[in-house]
């Protein structure tokens, strides 16, 4: 029984890994990071017919500070509250 137990709780550890792993929360915010600094790094040196197409405002720059900003939010919201692994419900046997 000792061995079955420790195989039980191995496999709830690897679960809450692997919770932790795929959360979504890390892939959104990494993407909203990598993103939001390619369109600022665009957004800094803007070219004249840019800014004319954008009626003057630094859209890119703009874009890009606020895909930085969702990305770092994902990321911290993940850091403060992580995935939590799923609680098994006991299994009820009818008595017979």
């Amino acid at each position: 029984m000792s061995d079955l137990h420790k195989e039980v709780s191995d496999l709830e550890q690897k679960s809450a890994t692997a919770a932790r792993l795929f959360d979504i929360r890390r892939i959104i915010g990494g993407l909203f990071v990598v993103y939001g600094i390619i369109v600022t790094i665009a957004g800094i040196s803007p070219s004249d017919a840019d800014l004319k197409k954008a009626q003057g405002v630094h859209i890119n720059l703009w874009t890009g500070l606020a895909m930085l900003a969702l990305g770092l939010f994902f990321l911290v919201w993940m850091k403060l509250r992580p995935a939590q692994a799923p609680e098994h419900a006991p299994e009820d046997t009818p008595a017979a």
